[in-house]
């Protein structure tokens, strides 16, 4: 079953990365890969939308906010090249499910275990802020990676933006057009809302503005990580216990 679900997700891959339904973002994104930062100057830039990494078999699904524009769309991997993704892949790493604190690259051996990660919308945005009708455009990418994820139990959303679309992702499991719930449950740090047989947990964004001013620390995510790892072993045995 799992190498039926790689090729999946790789066909999934290629579609995602081909994409150009956000003209603003298609834009954006192109400009930051030509007119590169200085400090990677000699680099050739992704500069296209970010397909999802990790274990098809992963329980857990990371969802962030969007790819950095110096970040994932240089490097092609999500949370790749940036603080962001430094301080996320090492929570991963002390967590166990990652198998390096690092990740600098699409090559650099770094592999996830019972955990994948993806974003609410696939492009670098301008300002780092892409618009909800955006997030709505990515959406059908997301429908199709998580309904080809079926152990996944727990989505783990980095920030209010990816709490929103995971709850209009899950709202639309089996219905595509489906309207998110009213009322709409409320992000917060720690924030857990269940739906069906998935478990939505909330953590603020390993955003510069969040780690370094203190409102998100080491401690903090690992706290949320675990009860991440409670629910995905409580959920996996009841659903054992049913069958």
């Amino acid at each position: 079953m799992a190498s039926g679900v790689d090729a999946q997700l790789q066909v999934l891959a290629g579609e995602v990365s081909d994409c150009r339904r956000c003209p603003r973002l298609v834009a954006w994104r192109e400009q930051v890969a030509r007119q590169r930062r200085a400090s990677f100057a000699r680099e050739r830039y992704w500069g296209r939308p970010l397909p999802g990494f990790g274990d098809p078999r992963a329980r857990l699904l990371v969802l962030g906010l969007a790819p950095a524009a110096h970040g994932a769309n240089r490097t092609g991997r999500i949370f790749t090249g940036d603080r962001s993704g430094d301080f996320l892949f090492a929570a991963l790493w002390r967590s166990g499910f990652a198998s390096q604190p690092t990740s600098t690259s699409r090559d650099d051996g770094l592999r996830l275990s019972d955990a994948r990660i993806t974003a609410a919308v696939r492009c670098a945005p301008p300002a780092n802020r892409p618009t909800p009708r955006e997030r709505e455009t990515c959406m059908p990418w997301t429908q199709r990676e998580l309904a080809l994820l079926p152990c996944v139990r727990v989505l783990f959303c980095l920030g209010a933006f990816a709490w929103d679309a995971a709850v209009l992702l899950l709202a639309r499991v089996g219905d595509s057009t489906a309207p998110a719930p009213r009322p709409r449950p409320r992000f917060g740090h720690g924030a857990e809302f269940a739906v069906s047989d998935y478990t939505l947990i909330g953590c603020y964004h390993p955003s510069q503005q969040n780690t370094f001013t203190g409102k998100l620390t080491d401690d903090m995510i690992d706290a949320v990580l675990a009860r991440a790892r409670e629910l995905i072993d409580c959920q996996d045995a009841g659903w054992s216990r049913a069958r």
